[in-house]
């Protein structure tokens, strides 16, 4: 069995953990020959054979298109050629983005057999980058949930403890890469679908900035519906594309491949990775919640939140509580959650019947929550761009507090990984925690922050509860500015230790 191996030459030594190093790592260990790329996929689907049975990560495996690609970048290594940054590496990507001659889809019991002819643009990105797919990770139904289910593939488990969610929607890549069985995914977000799961699954996961990373081709809508090659960008006021890795490092190699415009833009528009404003850590300027009435954190995870900000002021870096002035989270969330209701209304699961039901629970305890749902599911144009100007002025608002400080620190969820809950209507769902059962609604929150304003978040592991389940912390940056949460999160990584295996997958 592959673990830990390594060569020497005049410059350097090169070691490579198979299961659970980081991409940079195993690129380089493939590029200097310590380890073929076939020699890699194979000890990958050897893992995924010993291990998915417990979590159900995947919808699709790849595995004999996958070999046949490690040999011929091995063989492209042997004539002198790369093919890019990703030469050889097997990656993930969640079944929500098209892959030509692979099956997608998306959850979507009508998409079970759906075989793509052309792939998503960011998932073209990574193949020219010489990158090989393993496989498609699973995902809720229309990747429209934060638990990961669905009637294709059925339910994926956290790999910290089975009987809990990994999150969702990209809770099968997310659990995937928990689990050692692979070494990048690429994820999506409107409601947390990169943050949550990484937040459950003890791993590192990046929201970019709004509209940094071309959507095109992904589903929804489906393909049936809207032609893939049709550009959507203009439509997206919340939704990003992002990358889900085990360290920071690697989520900032995989963004800056699939960041950029779509084909139609990139003739004329480019895009680059802004450096980040500091260059130490105890240079950076930073302002930090750690609980907030509006959704009451776990008291563990508030702990944490404040011994993470405490570590932090111990190396020097100048801390500062409290939101912004213009900021008041309670409104944040009630104008995300009818704008994210409006982004989903054009799914076919909101039918005017499914919408006249709904309007029935308004008087049932979590009829507030439901009201504002059905709201944004009938939002009128008018009524959008009325809440559409206040997202811009949020945005606004924080980029007033950027010109005074350099990130903002708030908790990534206010509870950790929970029990399998997926079996009645969504809002009206209860969240079991430790401390005290909370409506479905509340896991939501947190996110809505940097989702309205557009605002890159980086999450990554900072702790875990008594039970052993991982927690993390949102490192929210400067519209446009990636670079400076990236750089912060690496080195609060370093100086916190980053992620850690769950036990039981040696």
């Amino acid at each position: 069995m592959i673990k830990k191996i390594s060569s020497s030459n005049t410059t350097s030594r090169i070691k490579l953990d198979a299961d659970f190093g980081s991409a940079t790592q195993a690129v380089k260990a493939i590029k200097a020959g310590v380890i073929s790329s076939r020699e890699l996929v194979k000890h990958v689907f050897g893992r995924i054979q010993k291990h998915n049975g417990k979590i159900n990560a995947f919808v699709t495996l790849n595995e004999a298109q996958a070999i046949k690609r490690a040999r011929k970048a091995d063989d492209a290594l042997a004539a002198g050629k790369s093919w890019g940054p990703l030469h050889g590496l097997p990656i993930l990507i969640k079944d929500q983005f098209p892959t030509a001659g692979l099956r997608t889809t998306c959850g979507f019991p009508e998409l079970s057999d759906y075989i793509p002819a052309q792939n998503a643009v960011a998932v073209d990105r990574l193949l020219n980058a010489g990158a090989i797919i393993i496989g498609k990770t699973n995902t809720p139904i229309g990747a429209s949930d934060i638990q990961t289910y669905n009637k294709v593939a059925g339910t994926t488990n956290n790999p910290w403890d089975i009987a809990k969610t990994s999150g969702g929607s990209t809770g099968g890549g997310a659990a995937a890469l928990a689990a050692g069985l692979g070494f990048l995914e690429l994820g999506a977000d409107l409601a947390g679908s990169i943050r949550t799961p990484s937040n459950f699954c003890g791993i590192c996961g990046h929201k970019p900035s709004l509209n940094t990373v071309s959507f095109q081709g992904a589903i929804p809508p489906l393909p049936s519906l809207v032609s893939p090659s049709i550009n959507l960008a203009a439509l997206n006021d919340l939704a990003v594309v992002g990358p889900l890795a085990r360290c920071v490092r690697d989520l900032k190699l995989e963004l800056e491949i699939i960041a950029g415009m779509a084909p139609d833009e990139d003739k004329a528009l480019r895009w680059s990775l802004l450096k980040p404003r500091k260059a130490k850590l105890k240079e950076y300027k930073i302002g930090y919640v750690t609980d907030d009435p509006f959704c009451p954190v776990n008291p563990e995870i508030a702990a944490i939140m404040s011994d993470t900000v405490l570590t932090l002021r111990r190396e020097g870096v100048k801390m500062k509580e409290g939101w912004p002035d213009a900021i008041a989270p309670a409104e944040v969330f009630d104008i995300y959650f009818k704008l994210m209701a409006a982004f989903v209304s054009q799914s076919p699961a909101f039918t005017d019947t499914v919408i006249d039901i709904m309007k029935t629970r308004f008087h049932m305890p979590y009829g507030d929550i439901q009201k504002n749902f059905v709201e944004g599911l009938t939002l009128s144009h008018k009524g959008w761009y009325a809440l559409s100007l206040r997202r811009l002025l949020s945005r606004l608002a924080w980029q007033e507090y950027f010109k005074t400080y350099d990130a903002f620190l708030m908790p990534a969820n206010c509870v950790a990984a929970f029990p399998h809950n997926h079996d009645r209507d969504m809002w009206g769902r209860m969240i079991e925690a430790p401390d005290q059962p909370r409506y479905y609604a509340e896991a939501f929150k947190w996110i809505s922050i940097a989702t309205l304003s557009g605002c890159p978040a980086t999450v990554i592991p900072v702790g875990k509860t008594k039970a052993n389940l991982p927690v993390g912390m949102q490192i929210m940056g400067p519209y446009m500015e990636d670079g400076t949460p990236l750089d912060l999160a690496m080195r609060m990584e370093n100086l916190l230790g980053g992620f850690t295996p769950p036990p039981g997958y040696e």
